[in-house]
């Protein structure tokens, strides 16, 4: 990942302030509750940055981002900013993952792909607004960890597989909408052969060694293929044979 070495030191500053924080609200008895802090996050993070789908916000509100994080990162959840979760992985910030979720389009009859697990909290977020959604992490140990943490929570229509998220997953497709949640220097040639047509794929692209930009990519009814540039963003690179080996 690009400025991994800035990125590790402000994750490890954020961790001790955490710390320092936990402290401070158990002895001063005034932090927020957790459903306080997200209808919080909701209105000045996301909808006040123009995410204007109502299921979108909903499904913000409705997501325990706190249970989705390491126990020492739970004051830090609801901020806005990404946070890391092992592994040299993240969970995007509150706004990315909504703007991403919006830009899907996922309606409730939407078979969905997600390429990159992490923690597991955008397929959260997914699962409240598609029939079904898939998705792939390869780091094992943070694919299972995922695993039971979307079971014990219930969202009972995420299967996550651990292996190669280029692959994507031939034997749920087509897919309705594609999320990938890592960033790479092209779009993978299987995820476009498996969005159904008339379906979306929101991709961070690389555009050289310094920048990215959040991609969305539609296929039209005859499978014609277009796509544009909406934000600069800051991802995890894409791991696996034809991404970057951890």
């Amino acid at each position: 990942m690009k400025c991994f070495t800035f990125w590790v030191y402000f994750y490890s500053c954020l961790t001790i302030l955490a710390a320092i924080g936990i402290n401070c609200a158990e002895k001063l008895g005034s932090d927020e509750s957790h459903e306080e802090q997200r209808q919080k996050m909701v209105a000045q993070q996301i909808a006040a940055r123009g995410i204007k789908d109502n299921r979108v916000l909903e499904a913000m509100r409705q997501v325990p981002r706190h249970l989705f994080v390491p126990v020492e990162q739970q004051l830090l959840a609801y901020e806005d900013h990404p946070l890391p979760i092992g592994h040299g992985q993240t969970i995007s910030q509150p706004y990315i993952v909504a703007l991403m979720t919006e830009l899907a389009k996922v309606e409730g009859t939407d078979v969905v792909l997600e390429i990159g697990t992490g923690s597991g909290y955008q397929a959260a977020v997914l699962s409240l607004l598609a029939k079904q959604v898939y998705t792939i992490e390869y780091i094992e140990s943070l694919g299972l960890e995922a695993k039971d943490r979307l079971k014990s929570l219930k969202y009972e229509n995420v299967e996550v597989k651990i292996g190669d998220g280029y692959q994507g997953w031939p034997a749920h497709q087509p897919f309705d909408a594609i999320i990938v949640t890592a960033a790479i220097d092209h779009i993978p040639q299987p995820l476009l052969d498996q969005l159904k047509r008339e379906g979306r794929l929101v991709i961070p692209l690389e555009a050289d060694a310094e920048l990215q930009n959040l991609l969305v990519v539609e296929k039209d009814s005859q499978g014609k293929i277009s796509q544009r540039q909406e934000t600069p963003v800051r991802f995890v690179p894409f791991l696996g044979p034809r991404g970057k080996t951890p």
